[in-house]
């Protein structure tokens, strides 16, 4: 498997995936383009944090306050992390979409996801909400652990710092929702009726999906944390436990009825029990 070192090589990767999926008119493309842009958002914004960092080098920090100094690129406070967390994220979804391709199943999320792919029925964004569930529920507790180690996880003003280049993550996704729904709408024809009139609830929902879904991957990761620390075994149980919990929720998303009801009602994201 192709390992990313930086964002433009993981944005590389993600093409080169992608022209295939497009070629072929599979529907997994649809989830691919969404994160291909959003990454290309992730990545502009780091590109103008660093504008901005050398307008203040130029100004000699001239009229910050201490606030603003406490931030880096587009307003994360660690920049460096952000990028090596944004490549650990993507790389466990296009490590998935390799094997998939190469005919070796992926974890249990992202087969049921992929499996998506033979239903004529389901509109782009279903396999795109089905692609955000398998993502966000299963990898990303994972990703963080990778980029956070024990000693840094018992360090609460670092943890904090994590937390908050976390939610500007999610706000830099926020302002792409309107964008992607104007993309999947032209991608996916006219919509019906009943999906019009439920559009502005697909994009308030989306936006409370990523606040609430931090909450609980956040928990989730601290379990794992503490699995990790009690070795192979442990860990394994734990994460065999997570990724059953998200193939359930994405296998219950592909049942008919609107998804984001579904989502509105049974709660968005899944939570390892604490014991």
């Amino acid at each position: 498997m192709e390992a990313s070192t930086g964002i433009g090589a993981l944005l590389h990767r993600m093409e080169g995936l992608l022209a295939p999926l497009e070629a072929a008119g599979d529907p997994a493309r649809f989830f691919l383009a969404t994160y291909l842009r959003t990454t290309r958002a992730v990545a502009d914004e780091l590109d103008r944090g660093r504008y901005q960092d050398s307008r203040r080098d130029d100004l000699g920090h001239g009229g910050l306050d201490l606030g603003q100094r406490g931030l880096g690129r587009g307003g994360f406070r660690d920049p460096a992390w952000v990028e090596r967390w944004d490549v650990a994220f993507a790389g466990l979804y296009l490590d998935a979409v390799e094997d998939a391709q190469a005919g070796r199943r992926p974890p249990e999320p992202w087969a049921v996801a992929f499996g998506a792919r033979d239903r004529d029925d389901l509109p782009p964004l279903r396999h795109v909400l089905l692609g955000m569930n398998a993502h966000i529920n299963y990898d990303l507790a994972q990703s963080l652990l990778a980029v956070i180690s024990e000693p840094e996880f018992d360090d609460p003003g670092l943890l904090a710092d994590r937390h908050a280049d976390h939610e500007h993550i999610d706000q830099v996704l926020v302002s792409r929702v309107g964008a992607e729904d104007t993309e999947l709408e032209a991608a996916g024809g006219p919509r019906s009726r009943t999906d019009r009139l439920l559009q502005p609830l697909n994009r308030l929902a989306t936006k409370r999906f990523l606040r609430e879904s931090r909450a609980k991957v956040w928990a989730n990761t601290r379990l794992l944390d503490t699995a990790r620390r009690a070795g192979p075994d442990a860990y394994r149980s734990r994460l065999a436990q997570l990724e059953q919990l998200a193939a359930d929720r994405v296998a219950d998303l592909m049942a008919p009825g609107q998804v984001v009801l579904k989502l509105a009602l049974k709660g968005f994201g899944v939570r390892l029990p604490d014991a």
